[in-house]
Parts: structure tokens; C-alpha cells; sequence
């Protein structure tokens, strides 16, 4: 037994160890640290510190390496390319634009060879509305459901690669080939070029009464490229042949587009008109009428000529310092198609404003040609307003590699647009909004694929609600802008507006190619009345873009696309707010059934307010009728019935 202690404790000699202190934990460890490690082990930690370091850099190298092969390949190659592309993508992208076919599965193999086309000559007008080229299918195969576009250089190159080429150019390989089989037939065979199909149709079509339907005048553009790039004309005999067969056909005037790239080319404020005003002379000889399109965006295309067309030289060399000048997308690209409509109100342009530019080009165009238009040989002018001379943001290019019908993506991200943004935003109280969306996708996505626009995505949030009001609001602000200066410029002169027609994702909630163009159209909003009150203010004459079965062809379920609702929206909400209301066909007419689309929408049937268009222009790339591009007696009678 233990001995006792006195006072009755036990016997602390006797009495068993005490357990094993344990690590002090929280405040206490702190007053207690651990004991630093040997000397080996510390130098062991630093290596691998170094290695880890070391291993970084090189795959923040590696990196950069591949970013740069990559961006080299979608700006100078056009690949499609994912954002986060690895080497499957860049491997599938190569075999695809080497002719191959490869499956998401990774199947790989030869596509089969197309069989030659016949020549030119063995189509007639209507059998070559189907043709495609093997090259043309194969980019179209080659571009897959939602390949988004990551960031290119953002140095700006002002040559003429760089250009975004106008929305029109979607089916450019395409047409290319119509226009080469058109070129070659000839008005003796054009009546032959119908099938027994179509001359019932057309018979049906031309069986209706237009005796006593109001009379629309009917306008043809000139082809581009009979203005050079010095502001002359180029083959006035040619010019006078064309106006030839027009005055044989009673159309009622010609379309001439007067680019801002020619007139004001070298030097700020320099305006050279010579080539029009000789254009003009010998329009007024075949007495016809004249419709100015004063165009303040560039063109990417070739005229007969070889005339390529970009904004003034001087405004190229202020971009090389000053690149905030131009349409930015949410990676920094560039669009040199036209000016930014962020510096409306900044004096940049060597001291002027954009506003001001666009004003000092409109008078001095009124000073030069008034005495045109007091004898009423210059009927109306155009104003261009955006991309491709329409009024909307350039939020499709092709040279960005979108494609149809991809949704395009928001131009804001100019140094000038975000300030404005970052101000709207601290106005309504949210300075964390001043940013754009970024789930809104890229170029070519579908909406169902990004959280922004697919159905109850973020697009009708209140921060995306915010959003699209500013973003359409600037496109508002800017149409009051302009508009305010060309009604002072032109003192009363007939002005028109063109207006866009954006069909695809037409058929979903979002409207996302819309929205990114600038018309906050969705299903639950009127996008198109506001814009509409703005040109009624003004007084002007709304120009609605229709485009021909040619580049319908590729309409199928997957675009949700619809351009008659599209196109009777728009003209129902212009009537409604007592606008005029007139259409371009943007490609060559090239059978009846599209003649008889045209005349409905020109002359509604059963219209109680006996609604009617006041003019219709034929716009296309080529010259007019010199290309035999249509039937001759088709649209002789078609103009017949649109003169009622």
C-alpha cells in the first residue's frame, strides 16, 4: 500500500507519472512556436519552391506561344477556333479546311469529291439559283454549332484585309458563282429560261389588276466601282450604256453611293466631287432621277476598277494612335468599317467631332449639287448611319469570322463607349454594371448556348434589362444626332434611313442577333417603336432591307429564323407612326415568285389604310442588266406593275 502523507495526500514518490503535455493549439501556439527544421530539410523546401516557380513560367510560355499560333491562325487563316482551343481543335480545323470530314467523335476521313460544274453557258437564270461550290459547302460544314472566338492582336493594321465587309457578303462564295452563269446568258435566251412550272407561276403572278394601284417608283443602283478611288469616273460610255437599258425598262432613276473614303480621302475638310458631278451630267441626259447614298462607312469589296474603298486616309493615321476610334468587341478586335459611335461628342478627329465630321461632308455635298436638287434630278438623299451604311452596330462581320446565323456579339468596348457606360451606370446607382455581359457568347454561338440570351437567361435581368436599354439608347442617340444635322444641311431635301433586316433567332424570346445589333426587339418589347418616333421626328423616310430566296437557301429550323414576320413587324410599326416606308432588295430578283413577294409587300392586298411603299431600289454589286443577270421581260413587267 502507498504510504500516506500527513496531511492524507499520497506520497509523491510513490504516486505515477504525469500524462504527456499536449500541442498547444489556437492563441497559445503562437507564444510557444515550433522548433525551426534542420537546416536540409529548409533548403529542400526552397528547391522545390524554385522548381514550382520555375515550372510556371514555362507554362506561362507555353502559353503565350500558343496564343500567339493561334490568334496567327484565326486572323490570317479565318480558323474558327474555340476560345479554349487545345490540339484536337487546331488538328480538326486544318483536316476541315484540307477537304476532310471530321465527326465531334473524332472520326476522321475523306470527303467525296463534288462533280465538276457544267459551264456557264448551260444555265439559264433560274436553274442557277442552286448551285454551290464544294469549297463553299465545305467552309459551311466546317464552321460547328458554337465555336466562339477567342482574342486576335489587337494592333491595328489599316490595310485592306482588316475591312469587315458588309453583312450583305454572307453568300458572297455563293454569288460569285450565280454571277458568273448569269453573265453569259443573254436577253434573246431569257424567255427560255423558264421551266413550264415557272410560267404557270408567272402567269398567275401577272394575272392580277395593277391598273389602278398607286404608282411606286422604281430605282437601280449603279455599280460601285465607276468612281475610282481619285474621285473620277472611270468608263463614262460604259455608265451611259447601262443608263440605256434602265431608260428602255422606265425605271424611274438611278442609286449612286458617295463615299466619305473618296470625297474626303486625303486631308480633314478637302472635298473633292469631280467624278460625281460628271456622274451626274450624264444621268440628267437620260433624264432620270437620282437617289445620293452618302455612305461614311468603308466597303471591302472590289468594283469594276479594282476601286477598294476605306475610310479616309486621315482617319487611318489618327487610328494608328488612337485605335478607341473604331468598334471594339469584348476581345479587343477592331472593326475599321466605320467610326465609333463613342465619339459623337469627343473632339479626336483632329479637332472635330464625329458629329461635326458628318455635318461638314453633308454641306458641302448640299453646296456643291443644290442646284441639282432645286431642278429635281437629285430626288432624295441617304444618310448612312452604321455598318454597311444601315443603321445598326457592326455586330456581324465576316472578317471576324462570323457566319450565318450566328448571334453575333456586342461592339461597346471602346475606351469611349465604356466611359459612357461606367456614367449610366453610376447614374442608376449600380457602378458594378458599368461592365458588358459575359456569358453572352461569341460570334458564331447560338443563343440557346450562352446564359445571356437563351430562354430566361440574364438578357431579361435587371442588370441585362440595364444593359440593352443603354446599348439601344446610344443607337438612338446617335440616329437624333445625325438626323439633327442632315435636316439643317439639306433644307427639306427628301432624307431616308436604312434599317436593317436581322430575321435570324426571329422565333425565339431573346432576338439575340437583334439585341447585339442594337434593336431591343425581344418578344415582350416593341425594340423597333422608339427608333421609329426618333425618325418621325425628323420627318424621315424609313429604307427596309429585303433580301431574295438566294440567300434563304440555308434557312432551316436550327436560325429560327422568320423574315416576313421580321419585315412586317417593321413595316407596321413605321406605318403606325406615320412614317413612309420604302424596301431595297439587296440581291438580283431572279424568278417570279420573288417579283411576286415584292409587289405584295409594295402594294399590301386588302389594306384597309391602303398602305403602299413610296419607291423600291434594286440594289446589287454588278452592273444593272449588263450582266443579263434577270429575265428582260420579267421585269419589264414588273416595273409596269409597280407603276400601276
Amino acid at each position: 500500500m502507498a504510504t500516506k502523507h500527513p496531511h492524507g495526500d499520497a506520497d509523491p514518490s510513490t504516486s505515477p507519472p504525469p500524462p504527456p503535455s499536449r500541442r498547444p493549439r489556437g492563441f497559445a501556439s503562437a507564444s510557444n512556436p515550433p522548433a525551426p527544421p534542420p537546416p536540409g530539410r529548409r533548403r529542400g523546401e526552397r528547391e522545390r519552391e524554385r522548381e514550382k516557380e520555375r515550372t510556371k513560367l514555362r507554362e506561362r510560355q507555353r502559353r503565350a506561344i500558343t496564343s500567339r499560333m493561334l490568334a496567327g491562325l484565326r486572323q490570317h487563316g479565318n480558323f474558327p477556333l474555340p476560345a479554349r482551343a487545345d490540339m484536337n481543335d487546331v488538328l480538326a480545323a486544318l483536316a476541315r479546311a484540307a477537304g476532310w470530314t471530321v465527326h465531334p467523335d473524332g472520326t476522321t476521313f475523306l470527303s467525296s469529291p463534288q462533280p465538276p460544274l457544267p459551264p456557264p453557258a448551260q444555265f439559264g437564270a433560274f436553274q442557277a439559283t442552286s448551285l454551290e461550290t464544294p469549297v463553299f459547302t465545305n467552309s459551311l460544314n466546317s464552321y460547328a454549332i458554337g465555336t466562339p472566338l477567342d482574342s486576335q492582336a489587337s494592333a491595328l493594321q489599316t490595310d485592306d484585309s482588316l475591312s469587315p465587309s458588309s453583312l450583305d457578303s454572307v453568300v458572297v462564295a455563293e454569288q460569285s458563282i450565280k454571277n458568273e452563269s448569269y453573265g453569259n446568258s443573254s436577253s434573246a435566251n431569257s424567255l427560255n429560261c423558264m421551266g413550264s412550272d415557272q410560267l404557270l407561276r408567272a402567269s398567275a403572278v401577272w394575272a392580277g389588276d395593277f391598273t389602278k394601284t398607286p404608282y411606286i417608283p422604281v430605282y437601280a443602283s449603279l455599280s460601285m466601282g465607276i468612281i475610282n478611288c481619285y474621285c473620277q469616273l472611270v468608263d463614262p460610255e460604259a455608265v451611259r450604256a447601262e443608263l440605256r437599258h434602265l431608260k428602255s425598262l422606265n425605271v424611274d432613276g438611278v442609286v449612286v453611293d458617295c463615299w466619305w473614303g473618296i470625297v474626303e480621302a486625303w486631308t480633314p475638310q478637302k472635298y473633292e466631287w469631280s467624278g460625281y458631278r460628271d456622274l451626274f451630267g450624264i444621268i440628267k441626259e437620260f433624264k432620270l432621277k437620282v437617289q445620293v447614298v452618302l455612305s461614311f462607312h468603308g466597303s471591302g469589296e472590289c468594283g469594276s476598277g479594282g476601286v477598294l474603298i476605306a475610310l479616309p486616309r486621315w482617319v487611318l493615321e489618327i487610328a494608328q494612335e488612337n485605335q478607341d476610334i473604331f468598334f471594339t468587341d469584348r476581345e479587343g478586335r477592331r472593326n475599321t468599317e466605320c467610326l465609333s459611335w463613342g465619339i459623337d461628342k469627343e473632339r479626336v478627329l483632329r479637332g472635330r467631332t464625329g458629329i461635326e465630321v458628318y455635318f461638314d461632308f453633308m454641306r458641302s455635298f448640299h453646296m456643291e449639287f443644290r442646284s441639282l436638287s432645286e431642278e429635281g434630278l437629285i430626288s432624295a438623299i441617304e444618310v448612312g448611319l452604321g455598318a454597311s451604311g444601315e443603321l445598326r452596330y457592326p455586330s456581324c462581320p465576316e472578317k471576324m469570322g462570323w457566319r450565318y446565323p450566328g448571334i453575333g456579339e456586342f461592339q461597346c468596348y471602346d475606351r469611349y463607349m465604356q466611359k459612357n457606360l461606367r456614367q449610366s451606370a453610376l447614374t442608376r446607382g449600380h457602378l458594378f454594371w458599368a461592365r458588358g455581359p459575359d456569358n453572352a457568347g461569341y460570334y458564331n454561338s447560338r443563343s440557346h448556348e450562352t446564359g445571356f440570351f437563351c430562354d430566361g437567361g440574364d438578357y431579361d435581368s435587371y442588370y441585362g434589362r440595364f444593359f440593352l436599354n443603354w446599348y439601344s439608347g446610344i443607337l438612338i442617340d446617335h440616329v437624333d444626332q445625325v438626323l439633327s444635322l442632315a435636316t439643317l444641311a439639306f433644307d427639306g431635301a427628301a432624307i431616308v434611313v436604312k434599317i436593317p433586316s436581322i430575321y435570324w433567332w426571329y422565333r425565339t424570346a431573346s432576338h439575340a442577333a437583334e439585341l447585339t445589333a442594337g434593336f431591343y426587339n425581344p418578344t415582350n418589347r416593341d425594340g423597333y417603336s422608339p427608333v421609329f418616333r426618333m425618325l418621325k421626328k425628323h420627318s424621315i423616310i424609313l429604307k427596309v432591307v429585303c433580301y431574295g430566296p438566294e440567300f434563304t437557301v440555308q434557312e432551316n429550323g436550327e436560325a429560327f429564323a422568320d423574315p416576313e414576320g421580321l419585315t412586317w413587324q417593321v413595316m407596321n410599326a413605321a406605318w403606325d407612326h406615320g412614317l413612309s416606308v420604302s424596301v431595297e432588295s439587296s440581291l438580283p430578283c431572279l424568278d417570279v415568285d420573288m417579283y411576286s413577294r415584292i409587289l405584295d409587300t409594295a402594294k399590301p392586298r386588302n389594306d384597309p389604310d391602303r398602305h403602299h411603299l413610296s419607291f423600291f431600289a434594286y440594289r446589287q454589286r454588278t452592273p444593272f442588266l449588263l450582266q443579263r443577270d434577270a429575265c428582260f421581260s420579267e421585269l419589264e413587267t414588273f416595273v409596269k406593275c409597280m407603276h400601276g
